[in-house]
């Protein structure tokens, strides 16, 4: 009940004594009351409000939307990871079971471990270069370049960002290519610094057969001088993988040109990556920020994935291919 004019006689009814004491319940019981209905409300507003901001920041689903908005675009920024890759059978050697032998790739894939013990470095990118010799793009890898060419004939640009450096993309046909991580089928000098492709099964002789993956293989421990060597103006150099290795910088040239395509994009695409190695990571959240379209394409959401205005969850092979058929406002020339 609520606090009235009935309470109050009721209490001075009684004895004097007692009065002032049933007085001060009543005060008390009522105040109570009236507290917890205003905290109630506030916490049924406040969720409300909650709900509402949870509403409007989640992304959208609507493939439907999505394609209109592509329809539109004119500087298209795809921006894709190792999921991407996951699709064509590519091991990542990361996370739970990604070992080559006892290591993941963070523990070789690094400048001090190349200088410990190149036999063992050179080993496990012969296993992998051989292992990718093996592998076909996938669907999202095909669509990718499809769209590229499609749109480029009606004068509308895709880029290429990728992380991966197994060159599927361009397997698939795609020209407009940026690997900020490098590529397996590069090699560097590290005398001369010169930088060439090399598609050579096995690089060298000495690496023919070596390589297994399996935790109680040997490490072949070749000698130096047996590993891939530079044949540039008789340099005869130690030759490295023309990768990016943990605790290196991005090329500063591949960084410029990428600066320079996200800053003309006006859609862009997330496709198979964690959001989470930077400075890729980086790349979509600031394209957003500018108020541009972005999509995930991804089998999960990621730390970024709120700040983007489509997500589509599921295999990219499954999900990609949609999204980047022809509209049906394109011309077909």
């Amino acid at each position: 009940c609520s606090f009235s004019s009935a309470c109050v006689y009721k209490c001075f009814s009684v004895c004097p004594a007692e009065s002032c004491e049933i007085l001060l319940m009543i005060l008390l019981q009522f105040t109570t009351r009236r507290l917890v209905s205003h905290v109630c409300s506030g916490i049924r507003n406040t969720q409300g409000r909650q709900k509402t901001l949870l509403d409007m920041a989640r992304p959208s689903s609507d493939m439907s939307e999505f394609r209109e908005v592509f329809s539109k675009a004119k500087h298209i920024a795809i921006i894709t990871g190792a999921g991407v890759s996951a699709e064509s059978g590519v091991p990542t050697f990361r996370g739970a079971g990604g070992y080559w032998r006892k290591w993941q790739s963070q523990d070789l894939a690094t400048p001090e471990a190349f200088s410990r013990n190149p036999s063992r470095v050179w080993e496990f990118y012969h296993y992998r270069r051989e292992v990718m010799l093996t592998k076909d793009p996938n669907p999202a890898h095909l669509a990718i370049a499809e769209c590229e060419a499609r749109l480029s004939k009606q004068g509308r640009s895709v880029v290429v960002i990728t992380q991966n450096i197994d060159e599927l993309h361009k397997q698939a046909g795609s020209k407009h290519v940026l690997e900020i991580h490098g590529s397996l089928f590069k090699t560097r000098c590290i005398s001369c610094g010169n930088i060439a492709e090399n598609r050579t099964s096995p690089i060298c002789p000495a690496l023919e057969g070596k390589g297994a993956p399996d935790p109680d293989t040997d490490d072949a421990k070749i000698p130096v001088e047996n590993l891939p060597r530079c044949d540039v103006n008789h340099c005869n150099g130690l030759l490295r993988p023309h990768v990016v290795w943990f605790g290196e910088t991005l090329d500063s040239d591949i960084l410029t040109r990428v600066e320079e395509e996200l800053e003309i994009c006006d859609l862009c695409l997330v496709v198979g990556t964690s959001s989470i190695v930077y400075p890729a990571a980086m790349f979509a959240p600031q394209v957003a920020g500018r108020g541009v379209p972005v999509a995930e394409f991804n089998m999960e959401s990621t730390p970024a994935t709120n700040r983007f205005k489509f997500h589509f969850q599921g295999p990219c092979g499954t999900t990609l291919p949609p999204a980047l058929a022809r509209h049906e406002s394109e011309v077909i020339s």
